[in-house]
């Protein structure tokens, strides 16, 4: 899966025209979120095929910041705390979050500076 940065203009409509373009070229957004920071739209989205939805996108002149491959996990609801020790675990191994959010199937979702070492962090700690 990849986590796909889209930059986007903050005005009404911006947020159609990617779901439009994205749905014309078959492509299911399949969790992320969008918001404006400092009068810019950003979005982060998940996607099966970074490349496809990067390559949709830019044919319809919406902007795309990076395609990164994501960690994916399932945190354990009924354990309070659980995202502070993950992220925790995270930070122990000079792994930085540049982005967080969870997918349509409840897993976590996290787009890092260090990739391999983040998946790593989550398999170990998956297990415990």
């Amino acid at each position: 899966m990849f986590d796909v940065e889209i930059l986007l203009e903050d005005c009404p409509g911006s947020l159609g025209r990617m779901g439009t373009a994205l749905g014309q070229a078959g492509i299911s957004v399949e969790g992320g979120g969008a918001w404006v920071t400092e009068g810019r739209g950003v979005a982060h989205f998940l996607f099966e095929d970074g490349a496809a939805a990067s390559k949709a996108l830019g044919n319809a002149g919406i902007a795309v910041g990076r395609v990164r491959e994501v960690v994916l996990l399932r945190l354990k609801q009924a354990v309070p705390g659980q995202l502070g020790i993950l992220t925790g675990r995270m930070a122990d191994a000079g792994v930085n979050i540049e982005t967080l959010y969870s997918d349509h199937d409840h897993q976590l979702v996290l787009v890092t500076d260090r990739p391999e070492e983040a998946q790593r962090v989550a398999n170990l700690w998956a297990c415990s």
